[in-house]
Formats: structure tokens, sequence, C-alpha cells
């Protein structure tokens, strides 16, 4: 579809060039539409920036909502994977500035900035307490906390899945001893 494509395109252009130096006519180059055409679909760069904003973080979600709730595997493996799609595609260079571009902008993107993480969050902590019956939360908090670092850290999207899923084999092992005593 013409617009998901312009969508993907405005968000690697604005993780490219910034929010404040990215031109429409810039996203209307790289996406290869004219700029009258990407007005028609987009009023403003303010429009066109949430817009790009949203549906990357609705994939993202969705992606991560598919994953947790397949009871058919192992918990540790869909915790890792829904954090690989949340926030796993957000690591290497480009990849990068697009994470950068979402946090540094949040008075463009509120609420989204504060509302799809707390989605996923508690997205997570129910995946959590379909397994066990306490500590649930905290332990989805500790690894919100613990990805965030390897986030940071993190060179390559591989790194990033390994140190993850160490991550939470760690706390799920903590989480099956505090749940059987």
């Amino acid at each position: 579809m013409r617009q998901d494509h312009v969508l993907e395109t405005a968000l690697a252009t604005f993780a490219r060039f910034g929010y404040r130096k990215a031109s429409m006519d810039d996203v209307a180059r790289a996406a290869d539409i004219s700029r009258p055409g990407l007005y028609f679909l987009f009023s403003s760069k303010q429009n066109l920036f949430r817009a790009a904003v949203t549906r990357a973080l609705d994939n993202d979600l969705a992606a991560a909502a598919r994953v947790l709730d397949d009871r058919a595997r192992p918990l540790r493996d869909r915790l890792a994977e829904a954090y690989d799609h949340w926030t796993g595609r957000y690591i290497g260079p480009m990849a990068r500035e697009v994470a950068v571009l979402i946090e540094t902008n949040p008075d463009l993107l509120e609420p989204m900035a504060t509302d799809y993480p707390r989605r996923f969050i508690e997205m997570v902590t129910t995946a959590i307490e379909a397994e066990y019956a306490t500590g649930a939360r905290d332990v989805a908090d500790t690894l919100r906390s613990t990805v965030a670092g390897i986030k940071h850290d993190a060179v390559t999207r591989e790194e990033f899945v390994a140190r993850t899923a160490i991550a939470v084999d760690l706390l799920v092992t903590a989480l099956e001893a505090k749940n059987t005593t």
C-alpha cells in the first residue's frame, strides 16, 4: 500500500536527518511521491511524523502480542522474542537513530511515548502471570530495565537477542524458584 511505503520511508528519513532538519521535500523525494501528493496524505510534517511512529509502534506491539499469546511455546522463548520485536529491531546504526528519534521527541509523541511502552509491559506481565502465581509485575519491570540497558550497549541485533535471552533466563529461573517455595 502506498501510504505504508510513505510512512516507512518517512520514519527512515526522520531518523537519518532528525525531526527538525528533515523536510517534507526530503520525505517526498525518498518515498518517490510528489510533494503535493505527500501533503494530500498528511497535512503537516508533525502529522506525518506521528503517523509514521504510530505505525511502527503498532506493528511492534502487534508482533510482540502474537508471540506472547502463543502458549504452546516456553515462556522464556516468548519473552525473548517479544523483546526482539519490541526493541531488537532498533539496534544498529540506522535502527538506533529511529529509537533515538522516538525517545528524543516526546513533546511530539505524547501520549504515545508513554502509552505504548505501558501497553507492552502490561502484555509481558499478563504472559508471566499466566504461568506464575506471584512476582509477575516485578519481573516484567526488572526485565524492562535490563533490556533497556542491553539496548544501549548492544552493537548488533544478534548481540541484543543473545543478551536478552540470558536476562530472560535468569529472571524466569528466579521466578520459578520464588513460586516453588
